[in-house]
């Protein structure tokens, strides 16, 4: 095992550039449950470890994750307690915050008009800024199975932004995430889909903080980002070649909103410290560290990377279990955990390595390796 590096923890927000990561969320393994309806939360480890995150100088995008909320995850009623309690952890510490506001409450089995589809979305969107936080717009199921247009996109997306108060990020989600997205924005081909999402922010400009772009191209993001509107950030959700977008070409920069933040949140840290300081080199040997355990992570299918961010969590003793509130653990390989566990012990993240250790020996011999 490598000892523990001492990243040092940094409460304040950055400055050079706006950090959030896709924040867990931590089952109650001891509650009878069935996996995937309606799972029991455990409140107290899921606050704890944002205040983790918050102590490194990391935000959090609360509730917005497609992996653990909707279908088989939390439920509205569960999402609004999650982002409640995030929102108003991040207020204590001064911490960067925002949530999403979907459409998650409407009943998947049958399809939705338009004008019900926005109303789901503004009862989000005024819970969410009701707790004192920007919201992220999230996609919409329910949108992608009523749209048959890009113009219903833009119409919805008109009528929601005109009603937010504080500037929102709209979240763009690619198909290596959920497959079952193909077709939003009007379009199968990203590249036209771009051409609606340029439209979408050009014409609601006013009411954008910015847009996070997770279709896992680093040059469509860096085409993406000579399109928006010049104040309009681009978020990138780039889990595999953040370095670079981070960085910036000279003229553009992609800020963070990451799922990858929540595992290594003490390297990255150190990595934006020293983008702050202007010290670009040091950012980019920091953060290119990171990379190969962020490319396992995320490695196809994309949207089972969530079990390796459990399966880290529970190594460094953020939480007492490998279990999910989705209840996908099973979902990665043996070697694939075992992977991130010697990737994750080489960059010195194990706050305890003997934990560590022991925990990977014990589930190792459940899976009857000895």
């Amino acid at each position: 095992m490598h000892p523990l590096i001492d990243y040092p923890r940094h409460p304040a927000q950055f400055s050079s550039r706006s950090v959030y990561a896709a924040a867990h969320v931590v089952v109650d393994s001891r509650a009878t449950y069935t996996p995937g309806i309606h799972p029991p939360v455990d409140w107290e480890s899921t606050i704890a470890f944002r205040e983790h995150l918050f102590s490194y100088g990391i935000g959090i995008a609360e509730g917005m994750d497609t992996s653990e909320r909707g279908p088989g995850g939390l439920d509205w009623a569960q999402a609004k307690k999650l982002i409640r309690l995030g929102v108003a952890a991040a207020r204590k510490a001064d911490a960067a915050v925002v949530a999403g506001a979907g459409t998650d409450q409407l009943d998947p089995s049958r399809t939705h008009s338009l004008a019900e589809i926005v109303d789901a979305y503004l009862e989000q969107l005024e819970f969410v800024e009701a707790q004192g936080s920007a919201a992220v717009i999230r996609v919409s199921h329910a949108l992608v199975a009523t749209a048959k247009s890009s113009e219903d996109y833009l119409s919805v997306y008109r009528d929601v932004l005109n009603r937010a108060t504080k500037p929102v990020i709209v979240h763009w989600l690619g198909t290596g995430f959920d497959p079952s997205l193909t077709g939003y924005w009007g379009h199968v081909d990203p590249l036209e889909a771009m051409e609606t999402v340029v439209q979408m922010a050009e014409a609601n400009v006013d009411h954008l903080q910015g847009i996070k772009f997770s279709l896992l191209d680093d040059e469509m993001e860096r085409e993406f980002r000579r399109r928006v509107p010049a104040n309009v950030k681009v978020f990138t959700g780039d889990d595999y070649g953040y370095t670079d977008l981070l960085l910036g070409d000279g003229e553009h920069v992609s800020h963070g909103l990451l799922g990858v933040l929540d595992p290594i949140a003490p390297i990255a840290s150190s990595g934006f410290a020293a983008l702050d300081r202007g010290d670009d080199a040091d950012f980019t040997q920091i953060m290119n560290a990171s990379i190969p355990l962020a490319t396992k992570m995320f490695e196809a299918p994309a949207d089972r990377y969530k079990v390796g961010v459990v399966f880290v969590a529970w190594l460094s003793g953020h939480q007492d279990h490998f279990r999910m509130v989705t209840g996908r653990e099973g979902l990665r390989s043996l070697q694939h955990l075992t992977d991130l566990f010697v990737l994750t012990d080489s960059l010195g993240l194990f706050p305890d390595p003997d934990l560590a250790a022991s925990r990977m020996r014990a589930f190792l011999a459940a899976n009857g390796i000895d």
